[in-house]
């Protein structure tokens, strides 16, 4: 039987966040009030850190890395780790609702990374 050799698999890069530019919306989104509940109340179902409250308001903010397909969709998101997975993927999940039909196409090219970022807030 011949040997196949394996290939090494690369090692994933971090993402300079502060290098990608941000998602060229046509009209920024912002969470509504049922999606804000959803994170506060997984934040504090999970085991989940809970920021904390800063003149009696509590916010978390979800960074999501964004590719932009040939077709001017998203084709791929990574969030950024806040230690709470279920949000880190619900904001994802936001973010490519948010983009479908609502992204300036002459400002996003085809393969490039983008920063989007949701930010939710709610009293303590």
């Amino acid at each position: 039987m011949p040997i196949v050799p394996v290939e090494t698999p690369v090692p994933p890069r971090a993402v300079d966040w502060a290098a990608l530019p941000p998602l060229p919306y046509r009209h920024i989104p912002r969470p509504t009030p049922h999606m804000t509940r959803f994170v506060a109340t997984e934040l504090r179902r999970t085991a989940c850190p809970m920021p904390v409250a800063v003149g009696g308001r509590v916010q978390v903010q979800v960074d999501v890395a964004v590719l932009i397909g040939a077709d001017g969709l998203v084709r791929a998101t990574i969030p950024r780790a806040i230690g709470c997975p279920t949000v880190e993927q619900y904001a994802a999940g936001l973010v490519v609702s948010f983009a479908r039909g609502n992204l300036v196409p002459r400002l996003v090219s085809e393969g490039a990374w983008y920063r989007a970022s949701l930010a939710f807030d709610w009293a303590a």
